[in-house]
């Protein structure tokens, strides 16, 4: 449905219209609040120095504004220090792994890349551009991005769908020397294991003493599963819509082969049913439906963290019966693995020290601070901070920050 049907405009001389030109009705009496918010879009430049006068003017513009031209092509590195540079992100999608929409083009994707944009403001004081590209082509995104990065300080990949989103992060972190974060692989891997942490801390258990069952081997099963074994989980198998990924099978892509190279020890084969018998944890990024079931053949004290929108793989009532501790992707159940937990205080971390790029240890860092934030507060009900904790983005910039250092990547 059009906006314009649903929210007339404030010129609109209908008899139904709106007296404040927004919350109009069509002859239906219909309103959708979400259209009222939208139009116009959420964001908008502003300055951050007045133009008031000839003298401002003369500053901002030229002929002082030459000055600093002259200085940065003298000394590139100074563009850090005399634009905005250093405090932008570009939010990069070409539209074809929208939310739970899927390739639904560039343009319908500016709704969600603006939302991120204002996320990166409010929970990580980030400034960022939404960038919606007009080519699903691996190369031509890439080196898209790479031609606009001097005006950048980060690039924070978004709903680009898989195997391609890999390749494209990887060669861009190539050939850029600013951080490149693919959010929907690594924000959720970072959430997760941060949640995770004080699942099993909870529980009196440690990581190793684990195994997990992830049912999803896109973008963000790949990225959890690597960061779960960076982080010294016991063992993790991963599973697509053909069963568990092992290296028995014949139709792997590249992607999924190396996941089968370091993933499942235990060389479990079969259904998503029989990874789930007698296993620990469950990481739902896929959709679909798990049956009770194979809920109920779980480990005593097992972790269900069903995550797809709406609708989780488990239902929360169904997942209490033999769960611990019990988390989702939605807002409305306690435990929401939400990737606003993550994505600005990393980029704010990452760019308060310049860093060249974002690195695994950086990343373990941000789920370490993150768990961190309510170790003390631990409940069923409570393993993941609120993402309107105001102590989140502090904790996880700092951890970020100090990673950097620690890890050599810090230019400053």
């Amino acid at each position: 449905m059009a906006a314009e049907i649903v929210n007339p405009r404030s010129d609109s001389t209908g008899a139904d219209a709106g007296s404040d030109g927004v919350s109009g009705s069509t002859d239906e009496g219909f309103f959708d609040p979400a259209f009222a918010l939208h139009r116009g879009g959420k964001m908008a430049v502003q300055a951050t120095v007045p133009v008031r006068n000839k003298d401002d003017l003369s500053l901002a513009y030229t002929p002082g504004v030459a000055k600093v031209c002259s200085a940065i092509a003298e000394h590139p590195e100074l563009v850090h220090d005399y634009t905005w540079k250093s405090q932008v992100v570009a939010v990069v999608t070409d539209g074809t792994a929208v939310l739970g929409l899927g390739d639904i083009g560039p343009e319908a994707s500016l709704p969600v890349m603006e939302g991120k944009a204002i996320l990166f403001k409010q929970f990580g004081g980030v400034d960022a551009v939404p960038i919606a590209l007009a080519t699903t082509d691996t190369d031509e995104i890439v080196d898209t991005v790479v031609r606009m990065a001097p005006s950048f300080g980060g690039v924070n990949l978004e709903d680009i769908s898989a195997p391609r989103c890999f390749e494209i992060e990887a060669r861009l972190k190539e050939r850029l020397d600013i951080p490149v974060f693919h959010d929907d692989q690594h924000g959720t891997a970072v959430v997760t294991l941060a949640a995770l942490r004080n699942a099993a801390k909870l529980t009196d258990r440690a990581l190793g003493q684990l195994r997990a069952v992830i049912s999803g081997a896109g973008a963000a099963g790949v990225a959890i599963a690597k960061i779960l074994i960076e982080a010294g989980i016991g063992d993790v198998a991963v599973c697509d819509r053909k069963g568990i990924v092992s290296a028995d099978r014949g139709d792997l892509t590249d992607v999924k082969r190396e996941l089968a190279g370091f993933t499942n020890k235990a060389k479990l084969t079969g259904s998503l049913e029989d990874a789930l018998d007698g296993a620990d944890v469950f990481i739902g990024v896929s959709g679909g439906t798990v049956p009770e079931a194979a809920v109920a053949k779980m480990a005593k004290n097992s972790f269900v963290f069903a995550m797809a929108n709406p609708t989780p793989e488990i239902h929360p009532d169904v997942a209490h019966k033999y769960a611990a501790v019990v988390a989702t992707g939605r807002s409305d159940y306690p435990n929401q693995i939400n990737n606003v937990l993550a994505f600005p205080g990393i980029f704010a971390g990452a760019m308060q020290v310049r860093a060249s790029q974002i690195t695994e240890g950086m990343k373990l860092a941000a789920a370490e601070a993150l768990a961190a934030v309510v170790a003390d507060e631990l409940s069923a009900d409570k393993v993941i901070p609120s993402p309107f904790d105001e102590r989140v983005a502090p904790a996880v910039t700092a951890a970020v920050a100090a990673a950097a250092r620690a890890e050599g990547v810090a230019r400053r």
